[in-house]
């Protein structure tokens, strides 16, 4: 039994024949340079690169809200790096949205998202220590301990 599918062309493959034939030089003159050349915004549309550090920033941000129980200094460090670097790379990709990849951008996303959940949280987490610290600090200046001491 003859898959039907298959014998039929589809509309991807016509238009990709199309193309090709269109951009194919048959003669052997260079092509005009005022012409747009699709085959050039194909093929820089085929190669996108990643953003920088789009990598180091969900990794940096991640580490942020694990660490950030670390007296809360370890995780606002990370966050704070992790935030810096997405705002680079957030302005790297407003600058030329066509030459980065949307996956990439998509990391640089979520490791700010998860740079300012660390953020917040080591700051609170270092408020809640300082607080801490004071209230014992507090507390063992009021205690007797002349009493304690006889």
């Amino acid at each position: 039994m003859a898959c039907l599918w298959r014998d039929k062309p589809s509309i991807f493959n016509i238009f990709v024949k199309k193309t090709i034939m269109e951009n194919t030089n048959f003669s052997n003159q260079p092509p005009q340079q005022n012409q747009f050349n699709n085959n050039d915004y194909q093929h820089s549309f085929m190669q996108q690169m990643s953003l920088p550090n789009s990598a180091a920033v969900l990794v940096l941000g991640i580490l942020s809200i694990v660490l950030c129980f670390c007296y809360g200094l370890v995780g606002m460090i990370l966050g704070i790096i992790a935030l810096v670097l997405a705002s680079k790379g957030n302005a790297l990709y407003k600058s030329n949205p066509g030459m980065y990849s949307l996956s990439s951008y998509n990391n640089l996303k979520a490791g700010k998202i998860c740079a300012i959940i660390g953020v917040v949280l080591s700051s609170l987490y270092l408020i809640f220590v300082v607080v801490y610290i004071l209230f014992l600090g507090a507390l063992f200046s009021v205690m007797p301990w002349d009493a304690i001491g006889h």
